[in-house]
C-alpha cells in the first residue's frame, strides 16, 4: 500500500470511528434485528474505505465535507433498514452471483407506461405478455413526477419521490415490481440525476431566493461567467435554445440548462441524492442518465470529466454497502472511447452500446459491413463482469457515434459520411428505403440526428406505401437481420416494444402542442393492442400478416437465444468472411459455440466453407433458426439479408 493510500485508509477508519455513534442511533430507530446490523456493518467496513477515498477525491474542499459524510452513512443505513426482506435475499444471491445479467436469457423490453397500458395497474395485466414475447428484464421510461407540458419524454422531474398521477402511485409501482420479480423479470428505472424539472422543490426554493439550493445548481448573476464556460461548450438541443444557459426573469439571473430551459443542471460540488428511495421500490437495474454532463469545470466541455466517474464509482459503493443487488447502467451518448469508461463492476456494470446501434444502421444504408467491422475489432471488449446492452431503436434518436479514426483508416471521410447517412435515412438519396426525419439538424456545424421507428427506417413504412410485395419482404428481413445480431453478438438485447410486430412512424405528434416541437415522437406511437388481437387470429387460422410474421419471428429468436449457451456473456471474436457485404463472429462458452453470419445486401453473398471450418465448426453444421444442415465442404450462399446462427453438428 502506498503512503498516500494508507494515509487515505487511515483518515477513513478514524472517521468511521468517529461516526459510530451517529450509526447506533439510527439502530435505535429503525426496527432491524441485530443479523441485519451486522450484515450491514460487515458490507460498511469492506467497503467504506473506497467509498471515503472517492468523496475525500471530489469534496474534501469543502467546508461542510464532514456534514455531508455523515448524512451520506446515515441515509445509507436507514435504506437498508427500509429494505424489504425479499429484495434483502434478492441482495444476498446476486452478492454470490454478480454475473447474472450475462445470462443467455437475459432479454430486455423498454416502453412508457402511459404509451403501452395508460398505467401502472394496467401494466400488471400484461406481465402475460411479456412472458410470452420471452422478456426477462424491463426498462420504464421515465415514471416520476413532471412539469406539465413539454417534459423531455419524461426526463425533466418534479419529485423523484413520487409517480406521475397519470400513471398511479408508489404503491402501484411496488405491486408491479412484485409481479415482475414472481416471473423472473427484473425492473429497470431511469435515474435522471443530471438535473431536475424547474418546479422540483430545490428550484422552487432556489426561485424564493434561498441560498442553500441556489447551491444545488449553477446559478449566476451576468454573462461573465456562462461565456467562459461557453467557449468549450457544445450544443445538445440547437433548434430550441442556443447555448446552455437560461435567463430566469424571476431570479434575474442565468441557470445552467445543457438540454431544456427548464431542465436545470445540478451542482455535485454540492453533494445530494435520491438513489436509495428509488432502489427499494423494488427495482434491479438504475439507469444513470446523461452520466457524461454530471460535473462541469471551466476550461473543458464539461463531458466525461474524472470527476464524473469518481461519483459514479462513489454511487456504486453506496449501493454496494445499502442495497446490493442492485446494479448501473450507463446512458453516455458521447465518442466510444469515452463509453466504455463508464463500464465496470466498480462503476457502471452494463451500458447502452450507441455505436452498435449506429454501425447496424449504418451497415444497412451502405451493404457493407466494413467500418462495423473495424470498430467490432477495437471497442467491443469490456471488463470482466460487464455487458453491453445492445439496442436498435430506443425513445431517443440515432446519433452517428463512430469514430473518425475507424472511417479513415478504411477510407472513409467521416463528415461526408454522416452526411450521407442523415440524407440516406431522411428518404433524400437516391434508392432510400427509409422514413426517419430530422432530429436537431444544427446548420453551423452540419450535425444532424435522426427519428424514427426501427420498421420506418428498414423500409417497411415505404413497402407499405407503394404496396410493393418486394420491397415489403426485403424490409421484413432486414429487421429480422437486426434482431438477430441484438440477439446474438454478446450482452443484453433489448427491445424498444412495438418493434416486435413493427410499429411505424407516428405522424400524429404534431397534433400536441407538447410533443410538436421534437421530432423523437415520432417513434413513440401508443400501443395498438388491436394488432395483437389480430395476431392471435392469424395464428390460429394459419393466416399470415406483415405484423404476425415479424411478432412470431422475433419471439422465435428470442426462443432459440435462450437454448444457445454460447450466447452467454460477452465474448465474441470477428470471423474474417473476405466478403465486404457479410458480417461473421463466433459466440463461446464452456465448450459451446455458435457462429453468426448476416448478409447487409439485397443480393444473395457466397461464404467459402473452409472459412467457418477453421472457426472451429467441423465438417458439418446446422442453422439454429431455420434447422438447415450445411457441409463445410461446400460454398455457403447467403439469400438476401439472411441471418445464420451456426452449431456443429
Amino acid at each position: 500500500m502506498t503512503a498516500a493510500r494508507n494515509d487515505i485508509h487511515f483518515k477513513a477508519e478514524l472517521t468511521l470511528a468517529r461516526l459510530q455513534p451517529r450509526l447506533d442511533e439510527v439502530w435505535q430507530l429503525c426496527p432491524l434485528d441485530e443479523r441485519g446490523r451486522e450484515v450491514f456493518q460487515a458490507r460498511l467496513e469492506e467497503h467504506w474505505p473506497e467509498l471515503f477515498g472517492l468523496l475525500y477525491q471530489l469534496y474534501s474542499g469543502r467546508y461542510d465535507f464532514f456534514f455531508h459524510l455523515e448524512q451520506i452513512l446515515l441515509t445509507a443505513a436507514r435504506a437498508w433498514a427500509q429494505r424489504a426482506d425479499d429484495l434483502r435475499e434478492l441482495d444476498a444471491h446476486r452478492i454470490n452471483q454478480p454475473d447474472w445479467f450475462l445470462s443467455e436469457k437475459v432479454v430486455g423490453g423498454a416502453l412508457y407506461v402511459d404509451l403501452f397500458s395508460e398505467n401502472l395497474n394496467k401494466l400488471r395485466d400484461h406481465v402475460k405478455y411479456f412472458q410470452r414475447l420471452g422478456l426477462t428484464y424491463l426498462h420504464l421510461m421515465p415514471l416520476f413526477a413532471v412539469r406539465p407540458g413539454n417534459n423531455d419524454g419524461g426526463y425533466a422531474i418534479s419529485n423523484y419521490r413520487s409517480i406521475d398521477p397519470r400513471l398511479g402511485t408508489m404503491d402501484d409501482l411496488r405491486l408491479l415490481a412484485r409481479d415482475l420479480r414472481e416471473v423472473g423479470i427484473t425492473l429497470v428505472l431511469d435515474f435522471v440525476f443530471n438535473h431536475t424539472s424547474d418546479d422540483h422543490e430545490w428550484a422552487q426554493r432556489a426561485q424564493s431566493g434561498d441560498r442553500e439550493f441556489q447551491e444545488y445548481y449553477y446559478i449566476f448573476p451576468d454573462r461573465t461567467v456562462p461565456d467562459q464556460y461557453e467557449k468549450n461548450l457544445r450544443e445538445i438541443f440547437p433548434t430550441v435554445r442556443r447555448g446552455n444557459f437560461t435567463w430566469h426573469d424571476g431570479m434575474e439571473q442565468w441557470v445552467w440548462t445543457t438540454f431544456n430551459s427548464f431542465q436545470w443542471d445540478l451542482n455535485y460540488q454540492h453533494p445530494a441524492e435520491e438513489m436509495f428511495f428509488i432502489a427499494n421500490t423494488g427495482i434491479d437495474v438504475l439507469r444513470l442518465d446523461a452520466v457524461a454532463f454530471i460535473w462541469k469545470q471551466m476550461g473543458t466541455s464539461c463531458e466525461n470529466l474524472p470527476q464524473a466517474h469518481l461519483l459514479i464509482q462513489a454511487f456504486n459503493r453506496l449501493a454496494r454497502i445499502a442495497t446490493p443487488g442492485l446494479i448501473f447502467k450507463s446512458e453516455a451518448i458521447v465518442h466510444p472511447d469515452e463509453v466504455v469508461k463508464y463500464i465496470g463492476e466498480e462503476e457502471c456494470q452494463i451500458s447502452y452500446n450507441p455505436t452498435l446501434m449506429a454501425l447496424l444502421w449504418e451497415s444497412l444504408a451502405t451493404r457493407k459491413v466494413s467500418l462495423l467491422r473495424q470498430t467490432l475489432r477495437h471497442r467491443y471488449r469490456l471488463p470482466e463482469n460487464t455487458a453491453w446492452v445492445n439496442y436498435l431503436r430506443c425513445h431517443d434518436d440515432i446519433g452517428w457515434t463512430f469514430d473518425d479514426e475507424d472511417a479513415r483508416e478504411i477510407g472513409i471521410n467521416a463528415y461526408n459520411h454522416r452526411k450521407f447517412l442523415n440524407d440516406f435515412y431522411t428518404g433524400q438519396f437516391p434508392g432510400s428505403f427509409a422514413r426517419g426525419v430530422p432530429f436537431q439538424e444544427n446548420h453551423q456545424t452540419g450535425d444532424m440526428r435522426i427519428s424514427g421507428t426501427l420498421a420506418s427506417l428498414a423500409g417497411l413504412e415505404q413497402a407499405i406505401e407503394e404496396e410493393d410485395e418486394q420491397k415489403k419482404e426485403l424490409a421484413i428481413r432486414r429487421m429480422l437481420l437486426l434482431h438477430g445480431i441484438s440477439l446474438s453478438i454478446g450482452g443484453i438485447p433489448l427491445l424498444y416494444l412495438g418493434e416486435e410486430w413493427g410499429m411505424l412512424n407516428d405522424y400524429d405528434f404534431i397534433k400536441d402542442p407538447a410533443k410538436a416541437g421534437d421530432t423523437r415522437w415520432i417513434h413513440r406511437p401508443k400501443m395498438q393492442w388491436e394488432f395483437l388481437e389480430e395476431l392471435d387470429d392469424h395464428i390460429e387460422s394459419g393466416n399470415g400478416s406483415i405484423r404476425t410474421r415479424i411478432f412470431t419471428a422475433t419471439q422465435n429468436l428470442i426462443s432459440i437465444r435462450k437454448q444457445q449457451h454460447a450466447l452467454a456473456g460477452q465474448s465474441m471474436e470477428l470471423i474474417a468472411t473476405a466478403n465486404d457485404h457479410v458480417l461473421g463472429y463466433v459466440r463461446f462458452t464452456e465448450g459451446s459455440r455458435v457462429i453468426v453470419l448476416a448478409n447487409f445486401s439485397e443480393t444473395p453473398q457466397s461464404i467459402n466453407g473452409n472459412k467457418l471450418r477453421t472457426a472451429g465448426l467441423g465438417r458439418f453444421f446446422e442453422d439454429a433458426i431455420t434447422r438447415t444442415t450445411f457441409a463445410t465442404s461446400e460454398t455457403l450462399v447467403l439469400e438476401p439479408y439472411q441471418l445464420l446462427w451456426l452449431q456443429r453438428v
